[in-house]
């Protein structure tokens, strides 16, 4: 590329926007990036604020340099400002104003650096495009392949697009192969000055709930709804649901016949994960002790946000759950700081054998008479 071809560069806008899936004006204003960097790679410097105005008709560039506005005699950077007796009659201090410069032709340096940003930016303009297309995607499940296992992430191939899943958002009994076919949830799209990257999860507290809603087609009508989840992906999951129906066992409508929905659910986390599914209440007591089964609850205290739960000695290990993670996961679920406390034995009186009493009843005649 020792010359850079206007003329050829305008007659392929359309072609490239063609074969890319890009909007016209995106592939247009790719090009006249290239053609504002050429310029300033020839012309002038780095921090010049540099725009270029491509005619697709005829071929021919223009390119304006814009510049800040400064009192005479000041220092000044020539290269974004420019002195009140150079800028012009109308102009007025703080202004900005342009410069016009014709294209003529590039050095062969410039022409290089157009061509690099032409392949950049479109690439990036693509990667957009395709990001744009799965805006409306985020938090809904999808199937892909998996392409690259890092130590820190896996990359998974959707077809159109591509994403990556950090270790954060991983199942720790998962194990990843390429060419592996698996469920992910797209978390978000996550942008900064590199460019846009889909970030998709198996961990999250939403892929359960998502797989559920694939499952228990009541959610859809309405007949059920989840109204909290808490997770500790690999591990367990606790999830409340109630009915909108008088009669549905939201309970029994989400575990299914024999277990069968529930169970799919677990096919796809894997089996070291426990999912205990629970009545929602409006009631805070009764959801809190709905939270904190399998244990069997005595009493509940409340005050504010926080709950004082007592159990009986031989509850205490169930309610607490192994390294504290069923009352850690009852608390995020309801909301609620729950603490675990024992009951109090009742004290049990003491039995008089028969002639302890008989000689009490004696003692107590003879005192009498």
């Amino acid at each position: 590329m020792e010359n850079l071809d206007l003329k050829q560069m305008s007659t392929m806008v359309d072609i490239i926007a063609e074969e890319k899936g890009l909007p016209k004006e995106a592939v247009l204003n790719v090009i006249e990036q290239a053609i504002a960097a050429a310029w300033r790679k020839d012309n002038g410097d780095r921090d010049m604020n540099v725009r270029a105005v491509l005619n697709t008709k005829t071929g021919e560039a223009d390119v304006y340099v814009a510049r800040e506005v400064i009192e005479d005699e000041i220092a000044y950077n020539p290269s974004t400002e420019i002195p009140l007796k150079e800028a012009g009659k109308n102009a007025k201090i703080g202004d900005v104003v342009e410069e016009k410069h014709q294209i003529t032709e590039f050095g062969r340096v410039a022409a290089q650096t157009a061509k690099q940003v032409v392949i950049q930016r479109l690439r990036e303009a693509e990667n957009d495009a395709v990001l744009a297309a799965f805006e409306d995607k985020v938090g809904t499940i999808v199937t892909g392949t998996v392409s690259r296992v890092e130590p820190k992430l896996v990359r998974i191939d959707l077809g159109r697009a591509s994403g990556i899943m950090p270790r954060s958002e991983q199942i720790d009994s998962d194990h990843y192969s390429v060419g592996q076919r698996i469920k992910v949830l797209i978390k978000n799209i996550e942008r900064n000055d590199r460019g846009a990257q889909l970030i998709l999860s198996r961990a999250s507290a939403d892929f359960v709930e998502n797989l559920f809603r694939q499952e228990v087609p009541e959610l859809e009508n309405g007949t059920v709804e989840i109204r909290g989840i808490a997770r500790e992906a690999g591990r367990r999951t606790k999830i409340a649901v109630m009915s909108t129906v008088p009669g549905v066992d939201p309970v029994g409508t989400f575990v299914g016949g024999r277990g069968i929905r529930v169970g799919a659910v677990m096919n796809e986390i894997g089996d070291h994960e426990k999912i205990d599914v629970i009545n929602w209440s409006d009631n805070a007591s009764e959801y809190i002790r709905e939270a904190l089964s399998p244990a069997e609850i005595i009493k509940v205290e409340i005050d504010d946000k926080k709950a004082k739960v007592f159990v009986s000695p031989e509850q205490q290990s169930i309610a607490i759950g192994k390294q504290g993670q069923n009352v850690r996961l009852a608390s995020k679920l309801t909301g609620y700081e729950i603490n675990i406390e024992l009951t109090k034995p009742v004290a049990k009186k003491k039995k008089q054998n028969v002639e302890d009493a008989l000689l009490s009843a004696i003692e107590d005649t003879a005192e009498e008479e």
